[in-house]
């Protein structure tokens, strides 16, 4: 198939067709755990703009061909080890979380009162030179930090797996006190 002739096969859409649900939806077998959508080896029912513009894009979901769940069914008990080492990986490395103390320094005023706020970004950040790889939505605030002082902060690193991490919020060196 020429270059120009798979173009046109992908505008008519004659590569593969994704199977609809009884909604209305594709249906898709998911490759991973999706928060909010299912487990790894489940098939799921979405909307084709979630499938074409995220899932798929993303290797989180296949199309779900009865070949897929045949090779899912055949693997279950494989996939069932390879997540249970990853959520053992996790729990250590949520061990290890907790015990961390990482210290964020802002500007602030006499009072303690920042001028700007500490985010998830700003945490993120700090933990990624402590050597921890964790993502700014992996962390959960309940508002943001806009004064000096300790905070507990939770980072979540799986659906069943969250830490508690203390964040210390200091001033900046140099600051006149």
């Amino acid at each position: 198939m020429s270059k120009t002739s798979s173009k046109k096969a992908a505008a008519r859409g004659t590569f593969q067709r994704i199977p609809r649900g009884p909604h209305g939806g594709v249906q898709l077998l998911l490759i991973q755990n999706v928060d909010h959508l299912g487990k790894q080896g489940e098939v799921v029912e979405v909307r084709s703009g979630y499938a074409n513009n995220y899932l798929l894009p993303q290797g989180l979901a296949t199309v779900a061909t009865d070949h897929h769940r045949r090779m899912v069914d055949k693997h279950k008990s494989r996939l069932a080890e390879i997540e249970k080492a990853r959520l053992a990986d996790l729990r250590k490395l949520g061990e290890e979380i907790a015990k961390q103390s990482i210290t964020i320094e802002a500007n602030a005023n006499d009072e303690g009162h920042l001028y700007g706020s500490v985010g998830p970004a700003d945490i993120a950040a700090a933990l990624k030179q402590a050597g921890f790889t964790i993502t700014a939505d992996q962390i959960r605030l309940e508002g943001v930090l806009k004064e000096l002082g300790l905070y507990t902060v939770k980072v979540y690193l799986h659906v069943e797996i969250q830490s508690d991490l203390k964040v210390w919020v200091v001033p900046t060196a140099g600051a006149d006190s």
